[in-house]
């Protein structure tokens, strides 16, 4: 049985989910207003993953006959200075999300909750992938720059990945 500490924690957790797809969105249509398509659709992507999170979260705290308590999520601030700039807020936003899942993670095993140590066990592995994802971004725009034929060719792959990011969802779900 989940104590009502590692409850609260998923909820809380539930709530940055929820902040991280709102983050995702904003993004999104900053990359829209500068006509980057394939950025945007690349954001927007994200933004349906972390909704997926929420709701996975939600679905373990149901399962686990715990109150689920939903709470406000906050705006986010906008990131200006163009597509490099997105991406490291970007990694900085999920290097953050990562350390509070290693501390539920930390949380779980104190507690010996070894039902909710493995639930979360699947969260570890998605932030090291979504970390590694982002910083070949950075990687990619630090490499060829973030204007011109260059920017176009990344925008282009930001479109493809979208796609495949949209199709492991919907696999997923």
């Amino acid at each position: 049985m989940i104590s009502n500490e590692m409850a609260q924690r998923i909820n809380t957790q539930i709530n940055r989910e929820m902040y991280s797809a709102y983050f995702y969105l904003g993004l999104s249509a900053q990359a829209e207003t500068m006509n980057l398509k394939g950025v945007a659709a690349w954001f927007l992507a994200k933004h349906g993953e972390e909704l997926a999170h929420a709701l996975k979260m939600y679905r373990y705290l149901i399962d686990q006959d715990a109150r689920v308590q939903l709470s406000e999520v906050a705006a986010p601030a906008s990131v200006d200075g163009g597509v490099l700039p997105m991406f490291e807020r970007t990694l900085e936003h999920e290097r953050g999300v990562t350390a509070t899942i290693n501390e539920m993670v930390d949380f779980a095993l104190s507690a010996k909750d070894h039902a909710t140590n493995i639930f979360l066990q699947w969260f570890v592995t998605e932030q090291i992938e979504e970390e590694a994802t982002v910083k070949d971004i950075i990687g990619r725009v630090r490499l060829f720059g973030d204007q011109g034929q260059s920017l176009l060719m990344i925008d282009n792959e930001l479109a493809a990945l979208a796609k495949q990011i949209g199709q492991g969802a919907a696999t997923a779900a």
